[in-house]
């Protein structure tokens, strides 16, 4: 594919409906920027070398997100984790290596990155529109990846009934990201975003708030790619900015209520480093691995009806 055919493809949702659809786009996307030529320039990023930008030869000269040289896997690297990927997903509990964690975390990163950096590729003032459709396709990818190790789960709104005296006199709902079920009982609620700009504080409350509703405490999950954006007015001053809010962060989990689990892909340095923040917040493969299932595996639950639409 061009620049052209990537970027009309990656605006389109309904061609994302399968986990391979994802992989298939990703490799679409590495070997055109692998072409000699193809782009325009990669630009280093100034305070962390190991961030890139890509600048594309079309109309306005487009410059992608800010893209981790660390985790992106490139046309040469790509093409056996990529396939491995779709083979760990499908027996994720018989697979859990160090080797195979680092390809889940890795695939999934480059794979969405793919998609986000060929819709920053649309014209100039549709940046909206491809925030809108990366998150979209990110949450989706997300709930397929879960459906493929084995868990009932979808996205919607949750109608939680409120009970006064022992009977129901009404209920209220709420729309997430991430639903996941036993039979009737929903077993976990999640928040899925490619940042967790201006959205943090809302996960935290939701989950108060539907403790304090029902009695119950139903896990309560965040999955983030990451938390940088590009910083700089010219390419030369070209950096990264954490768009990630520690005191936030650490406020609401003290105070409020922590959450069950907080998961990046391209996780922070201060995430590793800081009181609180390591101890909440882990990268990807913990949940998929591990903490999904041991999750599952809790008590904790409701019985809600769960719905397509917004209340």
């Amino acid at each position: 594919m061009n620049l052209e055919a990537l970027v009309k493809t990656a605006s389109c949702k309904e061609n994302f409906t399968e986990l391979q659809d994802y992989v298939d786009f990703c490799r679409e996307f590495l070997a055109f920027i692998s072409v000699p030529g193809a782009i325009q320039a990669e630009i280093v990023s100034r305070n962390e070398n190991h961030y890139r930008f890509l600048q594309f030869k079309n109309a306005d000269f487009s410059i992608s997100r800010p893209l981790n040289s660390n985790l992106l896997y490139t046309g040469k690297t790509a093409k056996k984790p990529l396939a491995e990927f779709l083979r760990i997903v499908a027996d994720v509990r018989a697979m859990d290596t160090t080797a195979h964690r680092e390809v889940v975390n890795r695939a999934i990163y480059t794979i969405q990155q793919s998609i986000g950096a060929a819709l920053d590729a649309l014209p100039a003032g549709q940046s909206n529109t491809a925030r809108k459709i990366n998150g979209d396709l990110f949450e989706r990818f997300i709930r397929l990846l879960l459906v493929r190790v084995g868990v009932e789960c979808t996205s919607g709104v949750v109608n939680v009934p409120i009970k006064v005296d022992g009977v129901e006199e009404f209920a209220m709902s709420y729309q997430h990201d991430l639903i996941i079920k036993s039979g009737p009982l929903v077993k976990i609620i999640g928040s899925v975003k490619t940042s967790s700009k201006d959205r943090l504080d809302k996960i935290f409350i939701d989950k108060f708030l539907l403790a304090k509703l029902t009695g119950t405490g139903v896990p309560h999950v965040a999955i983030f790619l990451n938390d940088v954006q590009r910083k700089g007015k010219t390419p030369k001053e070209y950096g990264v900015n954490s768009t990630f809010l520690p005191g936030h962060f650490k406020g609401y989990t003290i105070k409020l209520n922590p959450l069950d689990g907080v998961y990046y892909f391209d996780i922070r340095p201060n995430m590793l480093a800081e009181p609180v923040l390591r101890d909440h917040i882990r990268t990807f493969d913990h949940f998929l691995f591990t903490e999904l299932w041991s999750l599952l595996a809790r008590k904790e639950a409701v019985v809600a009806r769960v719905g397509p639409e917004k209340e």
